[in-house]
């Protein structure tokens, strides 16, 4: 990220802006849920991965704080106190000791509720966006504890790429695997699903009679991404809150049937639901199964998607 410096390189100083700050979506390649803890939240051990589909974020200087936005979601998502861009604003401008003040528009192009952490990137987007137009010059380590006060997946989205993240998923490691670009198909939903309510629905099925079995450590997944073979890591993903997400969707099973019919080597839930996600042997094959997907019409559109890709980054 680039500073703007003072006279006397004294430290960052607060930037005319505007800022534009890009971030992408996020899927889980291995989501462990353990049991549900003391404060709430559920054990994770979970392997985060950031694809190419991106919300753009554009901070101006303002005398008060608001949020404006276009694209997916326009007239659904909250621009309120409640919004997580204006949390992670508030809770930045709290943490500095500084004015919450800034003019905020959101560009989105990441479905909502739909298992690709969408308001947590624009949460990480608006850190920071914030950050370089107060003049702040906090390190990502930085924005990432504030971060991890909003969301489980905010400090993830702050660093990008591929990364291993335990507690309730706060707590993040890149994973070093050598450089290969995977290649995704993305089916959106139409309409979302509670995140809440998955896991809810996972402690459900998990006191019935017949539980869905978790899934062991991440291991496999991660020696799979050093192999940079697809047909490998395809058996290696795999996702613990996919039996809620289909006992609440159940349609989601015929989404996941026409991704195989379409030639995918694997595919599962992404997060909890209900966008799913393919993986692909190459460009080629993602445009086949997309068209694929899109042909069968269970999904609201079927897009490609390349990753890992960085955080959020200042354009």
């Amino acid at each position: 990220m680039t500073e703007a410096w003072g006279p006397d390189d004294e430290g960052p100083r607060p930037h005319p802006g505007p800022v534009r700050v890009r971030v992408p979506a996020k899927i889980n390649l291995h989501l462990g849920v353990g049991p549900l803890r003391p404060d709430g939240y559920h054990e994770l051990n979970t392997v985060y991965h950031a694809i190419g589909i991106f919300d753009e974020l554009t901070a101006r200087r303002g005398d008060t704080l608001t949020l404006t936005m276009e694209g997916v979601g326009t007239g659904e998502l909250a621009l309120d106190e409640t919004n997580l861009i204006i949390r992670a604003a508030r809770a930045l401008a709290a943490h500095a000791r500084v004015p919450a003040y800034a003019r905020l528009h959101l560009r989105k192009s990441i479905p909502l509720a739909g298992g690709l952490a969408g308001g947590s990137a624009d949460a990480a987007a608006a850190l920071i966006a914030c950050d370089m137009l107060w003049g702040l010059g906090m390190s990502r380590d930085q924005l990432a504890e504030v971060g991890a006060q909003l969301g489980s997946d905010v400090p993830f989205l702050l660093h990008g790429g591929t990364a291993l993240g335990t507690g309730h998923g706060e707590a993040v490691s890149p994973i070093l695997a050598r450089p290969t670009a995977w290649h995704w198909v993305v089916a959106i939903a139409d309409g979302g699903l509670s995140t809440p309510a998955v896991y809810r629905e996972l402690d459900t099925l998990r006191d019935s009679s017949w539980p869905p079995p978790p899934l062991e450590g991440p291991d496999q997944l991660m020696a799979a991404l050093r192999q940079r073979d697809p047909e490998v890591l395809g058996a290696a993903l795999g996702n613990d809150l996919q039996a809620a997400a289909l006992s609440l969707r159940p349609q989601l099973a015929d989404v996941l049937k026409a991704g195989h019919e379409a030639g995918a080597i694997a595919g599962l839930v992404s997060g909890s639901g209900p966008t799913c996600v393919f993986l692909a042997a190459d460009a080629g094959h993602a445009q086949e199964i997309a068209a694929g997907l899109n042909a069968a019409g269970v999904c609201l559109e079927a897009v490609t998607a390349r990753g890992p890709q960085p955080g959020a980054r200042v354009t």
